[in-house]
């Protein structure tokens, strides 16, 4: 359970970040397993930014048994956000960012609502919790987030390079107005993070990977407007907080290629982060 002071802060902030919420056990394990699964890896858009570097994700909307379910379903995260959310939630999509040393790309100053606002989902009732698969720091292009910025409004985006970016009229404005902070993370680290606060990312200059799984939660009476490539309301069955440790490999692993989706093809989408 997050404490009152800390779901406080978040709303204060626009983000929250909560040091080991997974066990170095359990982030391992999803080390571990992005690391060997070929899917994953070959199955992953890639991104660039106005300087040409690459970055690739790869994207899905409906949790399974798998691992990367045993995270996005965990009890303890679905608790967590419902506590920031102040209400219930379900899960809108997750992808895993790979943003390998020397060539991952920078990601534009963007508001995930940006997006998603695009997408019909008609309030701000979005955030996302983005688990530190690395260590993510300074020279291996960690979250940038203007503190506070949420509390501008959504802001129009257009498309930046390969990827789609704020209005840099509104964002010089919200530079000059908010602290700059750099989210270095531990592995296991999680940044929970508002839909509207501003953020970026720059390129991955160092000889260490920054792979992070982002888990993107929708209030379940923020059901998109129209249908959409990201998923519309589905009940989140939530596991245990134990169940990643008890996981086994052969569980569900073998559906998780066909909810995989390349955003290219099915929707012209240039996400995020």
């Amino acid at each position: 359970m997050l404490s009152a002071e800390e779901v406080q802060q978040y709303h204060a902030d626009g983000y929250l970040i909560k040091r080991q919420f997974f066990s170095r056990e359990e982030s391992q394990r999803l080390l571990e397993k992005s690391r060997s699964d070929k899917v994953l890896q070959e199955s992953a858009i890639r991104r660039d930014d106005k300087d040409g570097r690459t970055t690739k994700l790869t994207v899905w909307n409906h949790p399974i048994d798998d691992l990367y379910g045993m995270f996005s379903r965990n009890k303890r995260l679905v608790t967590a956000v419902e506590q920031l959310m102040g209400e219930p939630v379900y899960h809108y999509h997750s992808k895993i960012m790979l943003k390998e040393p020397r060539v991952g790309g920078a990601w534009e100053w963007h508001q995930d609502y940006g997006y998603w606002y695009k997408n019909g989902c008609l309030y701000p009732l979005m955030l996302s919790a983005m688990i530190a698969i690395d260590r993510a720091t300074t020279d291996n292009g960690c979250l940038q987030v203007l503190k506070g910025s949420h509390h501008v409004g959504r802001v129009n985006h257009g498309v930046t390079g390969g990827q789609v970016g704020a209005d840099m009229q509104r964002v010089d404005a919200a530079v000059s107005r908010h602290e700059l902070i750099h989210c270095e993370l531990e592995q296991g680290d999680v940044l929970f993070l508002h839909c509207n606060t501003l953020h970026k990312s720059a390129a991955n200059l160092s000889d260490n990977p920054r792979w992070s799984y982002i888990i993107a939660y929708n209030a379940v009476r923020n059901d998109p407007l129209w249908e959409h490539h990201h998923a519309s309301y589905t009940p989140l069955k939530t596991v245990d907080g134990n169940a990643i440790m008890q996981w086994k490999e052969d569980t569900g692993s073998s559906d998780h290629q066909a909810l995989i989706f390349n955003t290219d093809k099915d929707s012209g989408d240039r996400t995020e982060d």
